[in-house]
């Protein structure tokens, strides 16, 4: 109707004009865009059979009110009864709106040593230098210390050999690591009871996104405090700070006062005397800016961004200042990337009496237990077997695979007698069976014949000689990158899953038995440059009908000591019928021994 209405009014008016057509257009084109006007500010209701997001009929420019003049979005729903109704600006969210907590253990690995120490009873006395060190370019380098060997001037980095020299009391435990970084990584699980988002930050600290969760604790100083105080209880010494950004609390937990809470509007002010190291750079790009005066983060703050973009403007992060301090000001985004946490899966048996013995209940558990890991995909790697006797008191029992399983039959072979080391007491009414670890076990055909996997079958073998010796009793052999066939192979625990992947390695010519020690052999008549034609061995005289090689391997010039001589290496079929694997240690003339000796390294199938 309003739409008709305009058009006979524009009809009309370019008609009364007569000779001037161009101004009976232009009324036109105003009616039309009144139209499209009260089109788009009328209310939904209104018009039931109108379309809501409507585009314009000509590309002529509307009203421009003062939002659009300031580049704010106003809402679609301008006016109504014919009023200005204020806009609903839609404005980005502020980079130091965030709260970010970032810890720093000062001594985990250290500590993680000391509570294994106590367990053996084998703790050091408290006055006792105790070091855990690490392999490094030019041997053993210290990685962690504890308070003796921190007030005795040891630092990490620095070396073993050196620190012996100053502290000869000194003990030194080999450090773990990977395990350091696998219970930071489980820390960082247990700390999402303050907030959603946390992760591990580096090797020695955590982030947590706190936006929104402070007040669930009392204010932000109360939660730093209740943070600290949890931590204190497992044993660990943190510092902690919270700030608008990543950066900036990364900064002031490390170098700032203790637990620092920095504002937006005390962000500058607050990291503004921290070192230029606070800035996570490098220790060559500290020492560029410690040269050219800057030492602080406000003296960096000072230069002109020109400058710093000039001289850094294609450096990598770690090298880049001014990307690290836009980080730190909340100029350039650093999200917090928290990890998915492992899914848990465990089953329990409520009884309605206490009893003595639990196994009649575990068939029972474990087929559950297996249901719910094969919905979700998942084979247990760890179990964990506990009651709960009406005295209180909580025994449990742990056992491991050496690979995913989710076979009811498999787990119950796993406990066998162990299950008598449990103390009823006055009985027990609740069971739990808890698969601790879990990893993806995806259904796939591995035979086409419908046989079993061996694979799978040595994997239960080894599950149970473990259940029965421990894990210590139990090895397996794995290769690794080295030249000397003797270093090439290594004996580690069957549960430690550490074995290098064997494709990636290089599969020479070896015999399937390899002697611990080579056995020396007497030869009787050598050919020159090539192998005896007979020789003696276990008392035995032996003459060669067939031979293959040499394989000449070198020493390893950065483990063996100056003068070890070369092998020459031969593939040998005696007469007899033996297939032996023989060396010659050295050649002539090489100036590191007399006349080269031969020995047997090992036989063929």
């Amino acid at each position: 109707m309003d739409e008709s209405r305009a058009l006979r009014s524009a009809q009309a008016s370019s008609g009364d004009q007569g000779p001037s057509p161009r101004t009976g257009l232009s009324r036109a084109l105003t009616a039309l865009q009144q139209v499209e006007s009260t089109w788009a500010h009328r209310a939904p209701c209104e018009t039931p059979g109108s379309r809501q997001d409507s585009t314009p009929l000509f590309p002529a420019a509307p009203i421009q009110h003062a939002d659009h003049i300031q580049g704010a979005t106003a809402d679609p729903d301008q006016r109504k009864d014919g009023q200005d109704v204020p806009s609903r600006t839609k404005t980005a969210r502020d980079p130091l709106s965030r709260r970010i907590v970032s810890l720093v253990f000062e001594d985990l690995p250290m500590a993680r040593w000391l509570r294994w120490a106590e367990g053996r009873q084998d703790a050091p006395p408290e006055d006792l230098p105790v070091v855990l060190a690490t392999e490094g370019p030019h041997g053993p380098v210290v990685h962690a210390t504890n308070r003796a060997g921190a007030l005795q001037g040891i630092i990490p980095g620095a070396r073993v050999v050196d620190i012996r020299a100053l502290c000869p009391q000194i003990r030194v435990e080999p450090a773990d690591p990977e395990g350091d970084r696998a219970t930071l990584r489980r820390l960082s699980f247990w700390a999402r009871r303050w907030c959603p988002w946390t992760a591990p930050d580096g090797e020695d600290g955590l982030v947590l996104d706190t936006t929104g969760s402070a007040h669930l604790w009392g204010g932000e100083a109360a939660m730093l405090r209740e943070i600290e105080g949890r931590f204190s209880l497992l044993g660990l010494s943190t510092r902690l700070a919270m700030a608008p950004t990543h950066g900036a609390a990364w900064a002031l937990a490390r170098y700032g006062p203790v637990r620092t809470v920095a504002t937006p509007d005390t962000l500058a002010q607050a990291t503004a005397p921290l070192p230029t190291r606070a800035l996570r750079l490098d220790a060559e790009t500290v020492l560029l800016l410690q040269r050219l005066g800057l030492k602080t983060v406000g003296d960096l703050c000072a230069v002109p961004r020109a400058s710093l973009a000039r001289r850094f403007a294609t450096t990598a992060l770690p090298q880049n200042p001014l990307a690290r301090l836009d980080q730190l000001q909340g100029r350039l985004p650093e999200p917090v990337s928290a990890e998915t946490e492992p899914p848990s899966f465990a089953v329990q048996a409520r009884l309605a009496e206490p009893v003595q013995d639990p196994a009649p209940h575990l068939p029972d558990l474990c087929t559950d237990l297996c249901a719910a890991l094969e919905q979700a995909g998942f084979g247990a790697r760890r179990l964990t077997i506990a009651v709960y006797r009406t005295d209180g008191e909580v025994s449990r029992i742990t056992a491991a695979t050496a690979r995913p399983t989710r076979d009811p039959a498999h787990l119950m072979r796993l406990w066998g007698d162990r299950l008598e080391r449990i103390d009823p007491g006055f009985g027990f009414d609740l069971i739990t069976l808890e698969a601790n670890e879990a990893e993806d076990l995806a259904r796939v055909q591995t035979r086409l014949d419908g046989r079993a996997d061996e694979s799978a079958a040595r994997a239960k073998l080894i599950d149970r000689l473990v259940a029965r010796l421990g894990h210590a009793a139990v090895q397996i052999p794995a290769p690794r990158p080295r030249h000397m066939p003797d270093r090439a192979e290594h004996w580690l625990p069957a549960m430690s899953g550490l074995a290098p992947d064997t494709g990636t390695l290089p599969a020479p010519a070896r015999p399937v038995t390899l002697f611990d020690s080579p056995e020396e052999i007497r030869v009787l008549y050598a050919v020159p440059e090539g192998p005896p034609a007979q020789f003696v061995w276990r008392r035995q005289t032996q003459r060669i009908t067939r031979f293959a090689g040499p394989e000449r391997i070198a020493p390893e010039w950065w483990t063996d000591c100056p003068g070890t001589r070369l092998r020459d290496y031969y593939r040998i079929e005696a007469q007899s019928g033996h297939r032996l694997w023989i060396y010659r240690d050295g050649v002539l003339g090489d100036d590191r021994g007399e006349t080269p000796r031969w020995f047997v390294h090992g036989c063929f199938a």
